[in-house]
């Protein structure tokens, strides 16, 4: 069971300057399991050691991707940091791409509002925090124990992550605590409009979703899906689609709404890749390939799962959290082939839509 430092509460904003602590004062905030509030710091976060970065968002709540369509989760004391993604060295190569979460604990304000970017040096900043009667008790060999559990049954491999242990370091956030939109706004992470938005598309859905269940016979708007609306024209399994054998590098276009609609079977997928509605907002967009995804850590299980069909991540193509209650994860979108064309032309890519 993962013990808790005495964690200082900075109460970090978006834009705010930081500067991530020393390997040494992050290693006495630890526990022997390397975790931190039970979110384990992992050795790929070790490079940042002593460098300053922006605070991207506020890590106050993620989706719940270990059981989906579950309430969203509570996350204290945690922030995202300039597009910081974990790269999986440490972790049998997942191509995941998370963003990783950093406690406050693990950072240090900078003000910046001089030239000198001085540190704050305070109570809350000049010392480190350290688990309570047993400040040595994490090493650099415990962060890499640590990404292994036992071999499941089957003898897989078993990986532990900060996404395989997200229920741990987090609690259940029901979409009425209102708190949370207050939050959002307070910290910057979304504008009262746009969470707002995201709130009214929540309900409405939520309206959907009922509708389908108790009144199935009576007039349903949309036949009951979910806000964006997709409209996908298969049944059964995805006809295969010539092969574009995308590298990292290659500019690509994602093609129109309804030219993937084509591509989608009735579970709105495509090759067995559900197209999320949070990639909508990419059609016509392009971008350059960033990698090839052949591999990922299911978050449920921990045992790495093989990606064997065509699928490619996109420079700066993430979630937004628009229709997720602006949830600040930035997961990033996975793409088919199918709903790309390659460009071969020089032109520039056109810059991808950011979180607001």
């Amino acid at each position: 069971m993962s013990t808790t430092a005495t964690n200082p509460v900075l109460d970090l904003r978006v834009g705010d300057l930081v500067e991530v602590r020393s390997e040494e004062e992050i290693l006495r905030t630890l526990d022997a399991e390397g975790t931190l509030d039970s979110l384990p710091f992992m050795p790929e976060m070790l490079q940042f050691c002593g460098k300053r970065f922006r605070v991207m968002k506020r890590a106050e709540k993620v989706c719940d991707s270990i059981d989906w369509g579950k309430a969203q989760r509570r996350m204290r004391n945690a922030v995202h940091l300039e597009e910081l993604r974990c790269n999986g060295a440490a972790h049998g190569g997942c191509k995941a791409g998370c963003l990783i979460h950093w406690k406050e604990a693990w950072l240090k304000r900078v003000d910046d509002r001089s030239n000198g970017s001085m540190l704050v040096e305070g109570a809350q900043s000049a010392r480190a925090p350290e688990v309570e009667g047993n400040a040595a008790c994490c090493t650099r060999e415990t962060l890499m124990q640590a990404t292994r559990r036992e071999n499941n049954p089957d003898g897989e491999e078993v990986f532990s992550c900060q996404a395989t242990e997200m229920h741990r370091a987090t609690s259940p956030l029901p979409w009425w605590k209102l708190g949370q939109y207050a939050r959002d706004v307070r910290s910057g992470n979304a504008s009262v409009g746009r969470v707002t938005r995201s709130l009214l598309i929540a309900l409405f859905n939520k309206f959907q979703k009922a509708n389908a269940i108790l009144a199935p016979r009576l007039t349903l708007i949309h036949e009951a899906k979910t806000y964006p609306f997709l409209d996908p024209k298969l049944r059964g399994e995805t006809p295969p689609a010539p092969r574009l054998n995308l590298q990292p590098g290659d500019l690509v276009e994602v093609k129109s709404k309804e030219e993937i609609f084509e591509t989608l079977n009735e579970h709105d997928k495509t090759n067995g890749l559900r197209f999320d509605t949070e990639l909508l907002k990419y059609c016509g967009r392009r971008g350059r390939v960033s990698y090839l995804v052949d591999r990922i850590i299911n978050e449920k299980t921990g045992t790495m799962l093989p990606i064997k069909k065509d699928s490619v991540i996109i420079e700066g193509f993430y979630c937004t959290g628009d229709y997720h209650r602006v949830c600040p994860r930035g997961v990033y979108s996975w793409w088919r082939e199918s709903w790309l064309r390659k460009v071969e032309s020089a032109g520039e890519a056109g810059s991808p839509e950011r979180p607001v």
